[in-house]
């Protein structure tokens, strides 16, 4: 059983109606709908809980963080993000996603900036999968449609990504490298663009298998820890 947790700041949907309407328990509470219990056990967490709802011992038993969030990027506190970090270190999934790549914790796992175009006009978004043969697309079709999206383009500032799963054209005409993925330590990101707060994307069968599938791919291997520092030989070196 793969122990998810997805964090969401939880703010739009208290102060905007126009958000309301479409999350109404709030963008974390239909991520776990949507993902389901068929291997997983989902927990939330948000913003205005202690300590953001990431407790040590929350974290200690999260094999998989979701995060979204937007216009509280500057609330969460430091020591949050410096928690999660070395949780991600230790072998922790991390799934970001939409506007989380503002956040505290990409941005320093990524050591960039982070920044791209952004619109919001209510256009089609076609998203292509360039790597079928990944885990994050399994059962994902060559290209499905978001019919109303907000456009992010193009330069993306992120680090190379060590996998491209996913990229997306929008109605205006700019691309996005929508799915990236890393490795960080012990522990895998996975990005996955879609998801304003004020479409109903997140119920859509699509972008729920890829986040199902994200959170298969990142949770924790089970190999063994790396072993570092001064080591004793494992064999005997014969004095010269």
């Amino acid at each position: 059983m793969v122990k998810v947790t997805v964090w969401n700041e939880f703010l739009h949907e208290k102060q905007h109606d126009e958000v309301r309407t479409v999350y109404p328990d709030g963008i974390h509470e239909a991520l776990k709908a949507g993902i389901g219990t068929d291997g997983f056990e989902v927990s939330t967490a948000t913003l205005d809980q202690p300590e953001h709802g990431l407790t040590d011992d929350v974290l200690a038993n999260t094999d998989v963080l979701i995060w979204w969030g937007h216009m509280g990027h500057d609330k969460v506190e430091d020591a949050i993000v410096e928690r999660v970090h070395a949780r991600v270190m230790e072998g922790m999934g991390l799934i970001v996603l939409h506007s989380g790549h503002f956040s505290k914790i990409f941005k320093k796992l990524m050591g960039t900036g982070c920044d791209l175009k952004w619109r919001e006009a209510n256009e089609k978004e076609r998203i292509w999968t360039v790597n079928p043969a990944h885990p994050i697309a399994a059962g994902i079709p060559e290209q499905f449609v978001l019919d109303r999206e907000e456009m992010y383009g193009e330069h993306f500032d992120i680090p190379a990504p060590d996998e491209l799963v996913f990229v997306s054209w929008f109605e205006g005409g700019e691309v996005f490298r929508t799915g990236c993925t890393w490795f960080r330590g012990q522990g895998k990101v996975f990005y996955f663009r879609p998801g304003h707060e004020t479409f109903p994307t997140y119920y859509n069968d699509n972008v729920l298998q890829v986040i199902r599938n994200g959170i298969r791919w990142a949770a924790p291997s089970g190999a063994a820890k790396p072993v570092r520092g001064n080591h004793q030989p494992l064999e005997e070196i014969k004095a010269k």
